[in-house]
């Protein structure tokens, strides 16, 4: 059983797609109850950024997400702290678990496209068995979850809405263990 739970979200800038999905993820663990703390980190970033205006009108146009400060939140590169911190990092594409493995080495079997772990993980074991197994496979473009960066609004919605049906999943077999 899974009593609490230490997530970072990780994409390129941690403007956009890492940040939608850490305001989603406290968003479910509020609603479900969950025991869940949240961080978000970014593999190339500008240190301090704001989210972008399409970002937060994407996140303002969910209107299942409940309400957040997103004038909070600032860009951060993924450290040693916050590696050793997480249970897990769920990533947005390839290339984010490719930088965890081989810049933190020893996070690669906590590591994973979220789209992928929902996708493969078995249901019949524990969340660290599920996370292991996936973070040992390849990881496969297929699942990446495609930067909005430099799109129209249209653009930043339709990445929000597939986060937002992959963390609504994502809590749904996470949770049925915590419960």
């Amino acid at each position: 059983m899974v009593s609490s739970l230490k997530l970072v979200t990780l994409c390129t800038g941690n403007v956009a797609r890492s940040v939608m999905l850490g305001y989603m993820f406290e968003s479910l663990a509020k609603v479900g109850g969950f025991d869940w703390s949240v961080r978000t980190a970014g593999t190339h970033v500008v240190e301090g950024s704001a989210m972008s205006s399409r970002t937060r009108d994407a996140l303002l146009a969910l209107s299942d997400l409940g309400e957040h400060h997103y004038g909070g939140h600032r860009s951060h590169q993924l450290t040693s702290d916050d590696v050793a911190w997480a249970d897990a990092i769920l990533t947005s594409e390839v290339s984010h678990v490719n930088f965890v493995r081989v810049n933190f080495p020893e996070a690669a079997l906590k590591s994973a496209l979220l789209h992928q772990f929902v996708r493969e993980a078995p249901l019949d074991i524990t969340f660290n068995e599920q996370l292991r197994f996936v973070a040992s496979r390849e990881p496969l473009p297929v699942f990446d979850v495609d930067d909005p960066a430099g799109g129209d609004q249209a653009t930043y919605d339709a990445c929000a809405t597939k986060l937002w049906e992959l963390a609504q999943v994502f809590s749904t077999i996470v949770g049925d263990e915590e419960g």
